[in-house]
């Protein structure tokens, strides 16, 4: 074999080896993997369980959001395969507004205890001696 024979293998071999890190970048990009996971032909919106977030604790141990009709539940899982329950049902009610949502109910709270510190102040009787439109002369 010559010089030419061995570029010809080494660039053939880079090749095949870029080809296999795009397609696996392109499945976990995409999400493939999930799709073809088995249990995955129910259609999204009819899915009872789902894993909502992972976090890395440390080099064994990560915490796992999973979500079960509508509730969720934190585990830990350890590198053995054995898993705790951190936290149970936690509501998922309590997730953190947008800036603007936030910020139109305060306005609008703002503008309903103004309008009740004037209803109070029509109905507040004036204390005796007090000048006002309501007050004796």
């Amino acid at each position: 074999m010559d010089t030419d024979a061995y570029l010809r293998f080494a660039l053939a071999l880079v090749l095949v080896l870029g080809l296999i890190a795009l397609i696996a970048w392109l499945v976990r990009r995409f999400g493939l993997a999930q799709r073809l996971a088995p249990g995955s032909a129910t259609p999204r919106r009819f899915r009872r369980l789902g894993v909502v977030e992972v976090c890395a604790v440390d080099g064994r141990r990560r915490l796992v959001l999973v979500k079960r009709d509508g509730v969720e539940h934190l585990l830990l899982l350890s590198g053995t395969g054995s898993a705790i329950v951190v936290e149970r049902g936690i509501g998922t009610t309590l997730r953190p507004k947008s800036f603007s949502k936030a910020l139109a109910e305060a306005e609008q709270d703002e503008d309903d205890d103004a309008a009740a510190e004037g209803d109070e102040a029509e109905a507040r009787p004036l204390a005796p001696g007090a000048s006002g439109p309501g007050a004796a002369s």
